[in-house]
């Protein structure tokens, strides 16, 4: 028998066995649950590990972009003034509803000033503006609200950009005076709608009409938004000449154009006025042609435009057999009177020595130059201011830019510096294509509903039509006629943001 089966041998053999056994117990167990798994919980299955690390790979991402955008808009929008201002206003407005009261506005902190600042430093050249800068403050009408205004629940709110005016019981109000006749009621309609749509006093409008229009007048005029109406007051006049034959002064240059010549007699407690055609349209604040007033000196009592800028090509330096002022003449399409100092002055003739009253002195010089004069009134205004030019102020042929301007080349070089204030549309410009920068401007306006904002119905559509007009002689000096509008409309933007936004408490 081999040593091997032998019981002693048999005896070391499973001893040796037992003392391996316990050396490499941990070992042996734990790779026979490898050899088991079902002997301790299992570990997750090979292909769900991967799966689950990219979802969470992916949430980590998402989260950090998340936080970074959050972060990004935070920070931006807290640097944005333009938004601080949007938010204070309507933290103020929901204020002042849950409060009922009426607060007055408080004078502009520094805050305010640097939004003021952002646009002053902004160039002036070209005849662009940013939509995102200029109608960032201006808030839509919510749709709901559109929708009720239409069913005729409620009224929509305007989101038109103008300035908020708060007007006190004694604030000084602008007399405007316009004369029409035959088929100039659209045409005066849309000068009225100019100067109240930018001027910030209350206008006070003396329309001179023929009969059959002061009808007209008044139904077109009431039809306006209360907005709009409370921001002026109008009263009507028939065509009326003191002195003389009505006639003869009807017939005088184009009909009813003589009535303005009475005015200072008509108007007996109206101080001061400016007078204008109906064919002038205004592009700025009539508030900067009224302040020209505090302008005059102690003999001045009138101001008007030269008639042209250049003698060689100016009417009555070639053609004029009567006598007129100074070099070229003037124009008597926009005019500025202090009546007051008219009717109580003497005026220098050449008929008395003594001098006459301007009511006294109307009959008598057109009887004397009637034969030899072109353009009516305007001549006669001329012949007066010539005996008596101390009389007159000349301002700038940027308030009263007419298309002799342009047509000939630019030659109006306040305009040139600093645009067009008035716009004077003589020679039917706004109603032919012989000049469509004028027709432009006059079709923008004319059609501009009242409660749209400015900037999107009225500004850009002037701006996106002009490039029409640029091979033709005035469209070609496109900043001339723009840069007084593009200013003014930031102006009102500001005034919007500046009058509307209370300081944070």
């Amino acid at each position: 028998m081999d040593g091997e089966n032998s019981p002693s041998s048999s005896a070391g053999e499973r001893e040796r066995r037992a003392v391996r056994r316990c050396q490499l117990g941990p070992l042996s167990l734990h790779r026979r649950h490898e050899r088991s798994p079902g002997l301790l919980s299992p570990p997750p299955p090979p292909h769900v590990a991967p799966t689950m690390r990219i979802h969470c790979r992916v949430a980590v991402i998402a989260l950090c972009f998340g936080l970074f955008l959050l972060f990004y808009f935070w920070g931006n929008a807290a640097d944005d003034p333009l938004l601080k201002e949007v938010g204070e206003e309507r933290r103020q407005k929901q204020k002042e509803v849950e409060d009922n009261k009426a607060e007055s506005s408080p004078p502009l902190p520094e805050s305010r000033r640097d939004v003021v600042a952002k646009f002053d430093k902004k160039s002036a050249e070209g005849i662009g503006v940013r939509p995102g800068e200029l109608l960032l403050a201006v808030r839509k009408e919510p749709r709901e609200n559109r929708k009720e205004a239409e069913s005729g629940k409620s009224k929509p709110r305007s989101n038109v950009a103008r300035p908020v005016i708060k007007r006190s019981p004694n604030e000084e109000v602008m007399h405007l005076a316009v004369v029409a006749c035959g088929s100039r009621l659209d045409e005066t309609l849309t000068m009225v709608k100019s100067a109240v749509l930018f001027s910030l006093k209350k206008i006070k409008f003396h329309i001179f009409a023929e009969d059959p229009l002061a009808p007209q007048f008044k139904e077109k005029l009431n039809q306006w938004p209360r907005s709009i109406s409370a921001r002026f007051q109008y009263s009507l006049y028939p065509i009326s000449f003191s002195v003389g034959n009505a006639d003869e002064w009807k017939k005088l240059f184009k009909p009813c154009a003589a009535q303005r010549l009475f005015l200072p007699v008509i108007l007996k407690d109206v101080d001061s006025l400016l007078y204008v055609d109906t064919d002038v349209l205004f592009l700025r604040p009539m508030d900067d042609i009224w302040n020209l007033l505090k302008s005059f000196n102690s003999t001045q009592l009138a101001a008007m435009a030269p008639e042209h800028e250049i003698p060689r090509i100016g009417w009555y330096s070639r053609f004029a057999r009567h006598p007129f002022f100074g070099v070229t003449g003037v124009n008597s399409g926009v005019m500025l009177m202090n009546l007051t100092r008219i009717r109580s002055k003497l005026f220098k003739n050449s008929m008395i020595a003594g001098g006459l009253s301007w009511e006294d002195l109307l009959h008598p010089l057109y009887q004397k130059y009637k034969n030899h004069i072109t353009w009516g009134d305007q001549d006669l205004l001329n012949i007066i201011f010539h005996y008596n030019p101390e009389c007159l102020l000349i301002f700038p042929c940027q308030w009263n830019y007419r298309p002799d301007h342009c047509m000939y080349g630019s030659n109006c070089k306040a305009a040139e510096e600093e645009g067009v204030s008035i716009l004077h549309g003589n020679r039917g410009v706004y109603h032919d294509d012989k000049q469509p920068a004028f027709k432009v401007i006059y079709d923008a306006i004319r059609d501009f509903p009242f409660e749209d904002n400015m900037f999107q119905s009225l500004f850009y559509p002037i701006q996106t039509k002009f490039l029409d007009t640029v091979n033709t002689l005035c469209g070609r000096i496109p900043q001339v006629f723009l840069k007084q509008v593009e200013k003014t409309m930031r102006k009102m933007f500001e005034d919007k943001v500046v009058h509307h936004v209370k300081p944070h408490k």
